[in-house]
């Protein structure tokens, strides 16, 4: 595999030296891209020695290759070890002052970072704030560990280990490519249903999770397709080309376009809010205020979720999403799992909704249920996490 090690100005980078040489040992390509203040730490000798290619922090070097680019769009996994707050405060806001932050807005590679710093440089807010914004792009972290810092400091913000650093790239490069073949197709965002010309039937769902899950498959090999019905502005735009994407407004038009595209799926993932009901007949006019008001009548829609499980061929695999509240006779996993029994899924994602959870929200919890009833996979992070999570359910259900 292509491996790009960035290293960034931290006393950590001695540990790096390690990891790069653990990646060359295993076979992989490694090319190390360090910052200016990176090689204050460990020369470019070294890193030149261990990975046994040249080594530049410049953009204008070897420029007929265009390799300020090329770098980053051949990588199979970018890592960043370490990465400091000043690095991660510059990949969040999308920074390309140098050799490494070209590399990294060029790639399509999953990116892997450790990071370093001291406890109250990890903890403050900005960088947190910044951490969170990498997560929901899809970055993975590993660390910070706890422990002894430079000086007679100790806490949060020591860099993992180089083995175990090296153990994380082996998992991410082994699920890299593991739905490679397979054809996936998602639905994400809200169904409206509607009233009259200007009004409708909805609901909350920004399309995040659902898209989130189809860029995750698309990185691990997947042939993609979208149907997205109405998504928060910008969030499509996240999206890579090799993803096709239908658009859908209502349930039906939802309904339709995933049993079409279904026949040719192996693996068919309901992520999309679907209203439940649609008015009986829709107003030609706008309503007016002054004709008092009106009184709708509601029809129920079919379930896609159902109809998908219902109709699905040998070997495809039928993933729902149920977003559940708890009652006093049931938790939500108990109602999630009687869901999956009649909706007659494979796998059921169940995540609890509320004024202040699920919907509309950069991170998201979820439990998926498997087809005897046991939870077969959790988690809880940002929406990329959850995707991950849920992606190595279904590769686990076709084994």
């Amino acid at each position: 595999m292509n491996i790009v090690v960035g290293v960034t100005g931290g006393i950590a980078a001695y540990k790096t030296v390690q990891l790069v040489r653990l990646l060359v040992k295993d076979g992989h390509d490694v090319h190390v891209v360090p910052t200016d203040d990176a090689l204050r730490f460990v020369g470019a000798p070294t890193w030149e020695a261990i990975s046994r290619h040249p080594v530049t922090t410049s953009v204008h070097d070897d420029v007929a290759r265009v390799r300020h680019v090329a770098l980053g769009q051949e990588a199979d996994l970018v890592v960043i070890a370490p990465a400091t707050a000043n690095t991660i405060a510059r990949m969040a806001a999308g920074l390309a002052g140098d050799l490494l932050g070209t590399t990294l807005l060029a790639t399509q590679a999953p990116v892997l970072i450790a990071p370093a710093m001291h406890t109250e440089m990890w903890l403050h807010p900005a960088t947190q704030a910044n951490v969170a914004t990498l997560r929901a792009r899809g970055v993975r972290l590993i660390g910070p560990d706890s422990g002894q810092l430079t000086g007679d400091d100790s806490g949060p913000g020591r860099m993992s280990e180089p083995d175990a650093i090296h153990a994380e790239v082996g998992r991410l490069l082994a699920a890299a490519q593991d739905l490679a073949g397979i054809r996936v197709l998602v639905s994400a965002g809200g169904t409206r249903e509607p009233i009259d010309p200007v009004r409708f039937i909805g609901n909350r769902s920004s399309g995040r999770q659902g898209i989130a899950i189809a860029v995750a498959a698309a990185e691990r090999g997947a042939d993609v397709t979208l149907v997205a019905a109405h998504v928060e502005e910008g969030v499509l735009a996240t999206v890579p080309d090799r993803i096709r994407i239908h658009h859908a407004g209502t349930a039906a038009e939802l309904g339709e376009r995933m049993t079409a595209l279904a026949a040719d799926a192996d693996v068919v993932i309901m992520t999309a809010a679907v209203a439940d009901y649609r008015v009986a007949t829709v107003s030609d006019r706008k309503l007016a205020k002054e004709d008092g008001a009106p009184t709708l009548a509601l029809v129920e829609n079919a379930d896609i979720l159902a109809g998908l499980a219902a109709t699905r061929r040998p070997g495809q695999t039928v993933v729902g999403f149920a977003a559940e509240m708890p009652t006093d006779d049931e938790t939500v996993l108990e109602r999630g799992i009687r869901k999956r029994r009649r909706k007659g899924a494979d796998l059921l994602a169940v995540n609890e909704v509320g004024w202040e959870a699920g919907f509309e929200r950069a991170d998201n919890t979820v439990a998926v249920i498997g087809p005897d009833d046991a939870v077969v996979a959790e988690a809880t992070g940002s929406k990329r996490e959850v995707a991950d999570a849920l992606l190595d359910a279904v590769v686990d259900v076709r084994r």
